[in-house]
């Protein structure tokens, strides 16, 4: 909204140059926090520094746009955006968890907007759910929001995204919530986060066909991040699988901006991995036990639940309910075993034609004498 941008977007320099009429309303009734250490913030999370924060929170959108516009228009073939701060949890007149402006959401607008990009996909790994970006979209059929968060029931920060939480009018469907249950016992890992997407993202992303990626890069469910921060297990490397899955969408225009994570190893490791999937770099193989099992119960449940919801909207997920608790391996045979099962039966059905098409052909040929009569 305007306010939330003057707010938000200006310092006491440049607020100078503006109208003051439209200034003294939202700023005087803006209630602050005071945290712990003394300064002030917009909650007892977010840090607001009157001097510098609104030229980082501009800076920080400025260089998603001009990054996606870029590799839109095909001047690059894709990109990092490695920007602090993040921006999933703004909505539109509300700033809360470390976010002020949606550096994405906004980018995502102003692609339809200024590009006039018709199909945009943002993909959201970032372990809490980006309520913000749900907001912007949610009656949207341009604009496909997937996130992948940790939900239990609403009992994990923000509390949004259920996975009924699908979207409203024109935007029914184009809001996929796969909302992960159960806590930290056990905590969910590369096995939870490669079937989701080999279950619900992908087939649900290649059936929508986006002109463009976005996606919200938090790196607060790879390990090192404790349960109120996050408390999953998944490795630095399964980001750069999840990023070169996501690169044979849209002709490979892909847009990665960072989002949360608060453990500075976790977040240096996993950009380095998405950066080598997106530089085209062979990744290293998956680990045969991460190959070999199958992902927790907790985490099935909770893909089956969204498959449930979404097979209304999504004919592609359909075929996936019955082998959401395989291993990689045993779903990797599975296609193997049905894609021989459907080249035999379409060899069967070419034979059946021919022979079929055979007395036809036979009708033109000279008509054979006729036996003499016994």
């Amino acid at each position: 909204s305007e306010h939330h941008t003057l707010l938000y977007g200006t310092s006491p320099l440049n607020r100078q140059k503006l109208d003051s009429k439209k200034l003294l309303g939202p700023i005087t009734q803006k209630m602050y926090a005071l945290l712990p250490c003394g300064g002030l913030g917009v909650d007892s999370d977010t840090v607001w520094n009157e001097m510098h924060s609104s030229s980082a929170v501009r800076m920080a959108v400025g260089c998603v746009v001009e990054l996606s516009f870029k590799v839109a228009a095909g001047e690059l073939k894709n990109g990092f955006a490695v920007v602090r701060p993040p921006g999933h949890h703004a909505e539109e007149s509300t700033a809360m968890g470390f976010c002020f402006f949606n550096s994405v959401a906004i980018s995502a607008k102003l692609l339809r907007q200024k590009l006039n990009v018709e199909k945009i996909l943002i993909v959201d790994w970032d372990i809490h759910h980006g309520n913000g970006t749900q907001q912007a979209f949610y009656s949207d059929p341009n604009v496909l929001y997937i996130s992948l968060h940790r939900y239990d029931d609403g009992n994990f920060f923000p509390g949004s995204g259920a996975p009924d939480e699908v979207g409203t009018g024109p935007g029914v469907g184009f809001n996929v919530n796969i909302a992960w249950t159960g806590g930290v016992d056990p905590p969910n890992g590369d096995v939870e986060y490669l079937t989701a997407f080999r279950t619900v993202v992908m087939p649900i992303a290649n059936e929508f066909s986006p002109d463009v990626v976005l996606v919200s890069a938090g790196f607060d469910a790879v390990e090192g991040h404790p349960s109120p921060l996050g408390g999953y297990s998944a490795t630095a490397k399964c980001f750069g699988y999840l990023t070169k899955q996501l690169m044979k969408l849209a002709a490979g225009r892909v847009v990665l901006a960072l989002e949360g994570g608060h453990d500075l190893t976790a977040i240096c490791d996993a950009s380095e991995s998405c950066v080598s999937a997106l530089l085209g770099n062979e990744l290293d193989p998956l680990p045969q036990e991460i190959l070999q099992q199958k992902p927790n119960g907790n985490a099935v449940a909770s893909l089956e639940k969204v498959i449930e919801i979404q097979s209304k909207h999504w004919s592609s997920v359909k075929r996936y309910a019955s082998t959401v608790g395989y291993s990689l391996l045993e779903a990797q045979k599975h296609e193997t075993e049905e894609a021989e099962t459907v080249t035999a039966l379409a060899s069967l059905s070419v034979d059946t034609a021919q022979n079929n098409s055979e007395p036809e052909a036979r009708q033109g040929d000279e008509p054979m004498e006729e036996e003499p009569a016994m």
